[in-house]
């Protein structure tokens, strides 16, 4: 059932630093504070410090967790209860609501702005009391160009900021995914009336600004950032099965280039949201993204009839959630939070592969260093995830490297990044790419990855 209810009136207005106080002795109470999961009790108010989110000293943050659905749309996932699993059993440390504003039952459109707002102020409260954080979304779509509903934003950000302004939980989304042909121009004009808003009553908030193309375009982002603003991140957003090597690359070369980036939406199947899951592109993803320490939220808490909905459609209830109740997406992303080992729909288990599973192997001037971080099943199949560091061990810089693998059976190629690469038999030979070929004296790269294919119990030679 929705949970359409009014929220109830808070308590006066909090010092931020007594609010923590309160958040660290109710997290310890609870057990909820713990080394894997950067919450608000542990990190406080965040901000941003070059292309990386940080914590209250200074630290690098990762925020992992999962977005609504449209909350006019699926209202009744707005209850304390889930919440709370979603935080001790999923280890999500952040959530995301996403208001539509243009679609049926939209805040610009036919919506009740009062309820839909209600939903918000809910949403914020039961982040809070369940020591996570919490972003607010503006979720433009079908309305391509931020720019047409913009007094609106104004007035909403400047009443949501106000109401929030005590909370060193909450981050403000200010446009979802910009399209149609919007540029960035456009955006960065609409950026700079509703930054200020903010401002006014969170000085210190982190702001994310959606980029052109559906949330794509960061390097146009990357090339003519916002100025005069800190704690300002940009959103990419991607669906595994559609955006691949190519996006992951553009990701990279911004945050290379200096841009704060923050993936404040993407799925496993494609950009409809729908169709067939590709695991190895969604686990190529969270390799970079981890490497990176991009924080990631994942589509959708609902029970629609599509791929990227977490829950099969055939289940009503809004809390209690078992591992029957999952979609494959679902059961994907609860291993992605926790580690742990659910069973697919297929009846195969997601391994989750052991930190010591490793392997050096010298060539030349390098040494390249193979990590296995995931293992799975899928299609008959088992697939191997490495990711890879080449360091340059000699005292002079390398201007080109190569290497080969070898492997304890035959393996077939899946998928690679950021290198060249051929199988034959059992060994996988890798090669440099022009950006990434010389190597300094004593330096290393690590951005390099490779997906494989095998029979179980693989091993490097």
């Amino acid at each position: 059932m929705a949970d359409s209810q009014q929220t109830e009136e808070r308590a006066g207005d909090v010092q931020p630093d007594s609010r923590k106080q309160e958040e660290n002795q109710e997290a310890e109470e609870a057990g909820l504070e713990t080394p894997d999961i950067s919450s608000p009790a542990v990190c406080g108010k965040l901000s941003v410090e070059g292309t990386q989110l940080v914590d209250e000293k200074g630290k690098a943050v990762q925020l992992r967790g999962l977005s609504t659905h449209g909350l006019s749309f699926y209202p009744q996932y707005i209850n304390e209860e889930f919440f709370a699993q979603l935080r001790r059993e999923w280890k999500a440390n952040v959530i995301r609501l996403a208001m539509y504003t243009a679609e049926s039952g939209g805040y610009c459109t036919d919506g009740d702005k009062e309820y839909l707002k209600n939903l918000v102020r809910a949403g914020v409260e039961y982040a809070s009391s369940q020591d996570m954080y919490v972003i607010v979304d503006w979720h433009i779509l079908s309305d391509g160009n931020p720019n047409q509903h913009a007094s609106e934003a104004i007035d909403f950000f400047a009443q949501m900021s106000q109401e929030f302004s005590g909370y060193d939980n909450v981050i403000y989304e200010i446009c979802n995914e910009p399209n149609g042909g919007t540029s960035w121009g456009e955006i960065k004009t609409y950026a700079q009336k509703i930054i200020p808003v903010i401002r006014a009553n969170a000085p210190d908030a982190v702001i994310l600004v959606g980029t052109p193309n559906w949330s794509q375009y960061v390097d146009e982002a990357a090339a003519d950032p916002i100025a005069g603003y800190d704690n300002i991140m940009y959103t990419l957003h991607f669906y595994a099965a559609t955006h691949k090597d190519d996006l992951r690359n553009r990701m990279i070369g911004a945050i290379d280039a200096g841009l704060p980036i923050f993936v404040s939406e993407y799925g496993i199947c494609d950009a409809s949201g729908n169709g067939g899951i590709d695991e190895a592109q969604a686990n190529a993803w969270v390799q970079v993204m981890n490497q990176y320490k991009v924080s990631y939220v994942a589509w959708n808490i609902s029970n629609k009839a599509e791929t990227s909905a977490i829950f099969q459609s055939t289940v009503e209830k809004t809390s209690g959630f078992s591992q029957e109740d999952l979609s494959d997406s679902g059961k994907w992303l609860y291993h992605i939070l926790t580690g742990e080992k659910p069973t697919l729909g297929s009846g195969q288990t997601v391994d989750v592969p052991s930190s010591s599973q490793s392997a050096a192997v010298q060539s030349g001037k390098v040494e390249v260093i193979a990590l296995l971080v995931n293992s799975w099943e899928a299609n008959g199949e088992q697939f191997y995830q490495y990711a890879l560091t080449v360091k340059n061990i000699s005292n002079q810089p390398c201007e080109r490297w190569e290497a080969d693998l070898r492997f304890s059976g035959d393996i077939s190629l899946s998928d690679g990044w950021n290198g060249q690469y051929s199988v034959q038999g059992n060994t996988l030979h890798i090669s440099s790419v022009d950006y990434n070929a010389r190597i300094a004296a004593g330096g290393s790269i690590q951005d390099v990855g490779v997906i494989i294919s095998a029979n179980t119990g693989l091993t490097i030679q």
